[in-house]
C-alpha cells in the first residue's frame, strides 16, 4: 500500500502525524482538586455569618436569578441555589450553582432527597465536587403533593441523614455500594432543622445529623425570639455554628398562612397585628426581620435570608439591623 506523507518535507506518514495531533489535544478534564471553600473560612471564624437564598429559573433564562445575586454581592458570606423548593420543578442547582460560581459568587448548593434515588445522588454530588461547587446543604424536601407537578413520584430512597452519611463515605473515597473513587471529593456539609423546642424528635434528628459530619446547620424562620433561645439552650452541647432562618413578612395574611401551612413556624398575634396596622406593611416586615436579626446576634452564629420576591430589600434590611456591608 502506497504510504501518503503530510508533504514532501515531512518524513511522517500522514496517519501518524493525525494520531499525535490527536494525543496532543487530549487534555485532562478540568476539575477543581483540594479547592478549599472561603464559606469554610467564615464558619471557622467569630464573625456573624449572613447566607441568602436565590432561587433558579423555571425557564433558561438565569438573568432575573443573576440580578439578584448581584444586589447579594458584598452583602452575603455565601448564596444558597435552591432545588426546586416547595417542590415547584426549576433548573437544577448544580446547573444554576455553576452559573453563579463562575460569576465570582459563593455558592451552597441544596440537595434534596425527595427527587433522586441513590445513584443520581451521587452522580451530582461527584458532579458539583468536579465543578468546585464544595458547599452542600442537604434536606429532605418537601413531598410532592405540595408543589405544581403533585402527580410525580417522589424517591426519597434515602433521607437526609443517610444522606449525609453517603457523603462521609463519599470522602472517605467510597460510594454507597463500597466501591473505590477514582478521586475522593471534599465538601463543607450543611443540614436544615426544624426549631420548635416541643419537638424532642427534630431535637433527636439534628443531633444525628451532627454525628454524621454536618458543619453548618440553617433553620427554620424565627419570630418568636424567646422559643429560640429556648431551643438553642436544648443543642448547647452542638458545637457548631447554627444560622437562624429569616423570611421579612410582606402581609398580616402571609403570616396567617404560614401559620396554617408550615410546621414549626409560629408568627404571633402581636406581630399579625403591628402587620394589619401597619401604612406600608412591607416596611413594616422589614422592621420586624431587622429587630429580630438584631435580637440573634447574641443567641447564634449567623442568619439566613429567604425573602419571598427576591432580594430588592436585602441591603436595606441589614442596614436596619446594625450590619454593614462586608470586605
Amino acid at each position: 500500500m502506497t504510504q501518503r506523507y503530510c508533504c514532501n518535507d515531512c518524513p511522517l506518514p500522514i496517519h501518524h502525524l493525525l494520531l499525535f495531533i490527536a494525543m496532543s489535544l487530549k487534555a485532562k478534564p478540568a476539575y477543581y482538586p483540594k479547592m478549599y471553600s472561603t464559606f469554610n473560612d467564615t464558619l471557622r471564624s467569630d464573625r456573624f455569618i449572613i447566607t441568602a437564598e436565590v432561587s433558579p429559573p423555571k425557564g433558561v433564562d438565569t438573568s432575573t436569578m443573576l440580578s439578584d445575586a448581584v444586589r447579594l454581592r458584598g452583602w452575603v458570606d455565601a448564596i444558597n441555589i435552591t432545588d426546586n423548593q416547595r417542590a415547584v420543578m426549576r433548573m437544577s442547582p448544580l446547573a444554576a450553582g455553576k452559573t453563579l460560581l463562575d460569576e465570582g459568587h459563593e455558592v451552597i448548593m441544596q440537595l434534596t432527597c425527595r427527587d433522586r434515588n441513590r445513584l443520581a445522588l451521587q452522580s451530582d454530588l461527584l458532579g458539583a465536587a468536579a465543578m468546585g461547587l464544595r458547599n452542600v446543604c442537604v434536606m429532605s424536601g418537601d413531598h410532592t403533593t405540595k408543589g405544581d407537578h403533585p402527580g410525580a413520584k417522589p424517591v426519597y430512597d434515602l433521607d437526609s441523614i443517610q444522606l449525609l452519611s453517603m457523603i462521609q463515605n463519599m470522602e472517605e473515597g467510597y460510594d454507597l455500594a463500597g466501591n473505590d473513587l477514582e478521586d475522593a471529593p471534599e465538601f463543607v456539609v450543611g443540614a436544615v432543622s426544624n426549631i420548635d423546642p416541643k419537638q424532642p424528635m427534630q431535637l433527636l434528628k439534628l443531633k444525628k445529623k451532627v454525628r454524621m459530619g454536618t458543619q453548618f446547620i440553617q433553620t427554620q424562620a424565627v419570630y418568636d425570639v424567646e422559643q429560640f433561645a429556648e431551643f438553642m439552650g436544648m443543642i448547647e452541647s452542638v458545637e457548631m455554628p447554627v444560622i437562624a432562618g429569616i423570611i421579612p413578612l410582606r402581609s398580616a395574611n402571609m403570616a396567617r398562612f404560614m401559620n396554617e401551612n408550615i410546621p414549626g413556624i409560629r408568627v404571633g398575634d402581636d406581630l399579625i397585628r403591628r402587620m394589619e396596622n401597619a401604612d406600608d406593611p412591607v416596611q413594616e416586615g422589614l422592621r420586624i426581620a431587622a429587630g429580630t436579626i438584631m435580637e440573634l446576634r447574641g443567641i447564634c452564629r449567623g442568619v439566613h435570608l429567604m425573602p419571598i420576591g427576591g432580594h430588592m430589600n436585602t441591603p436595606q434590611l441589614l442596614e436596619m439591623a446594625g450590619l454593614t456591608a462586608l470586605r
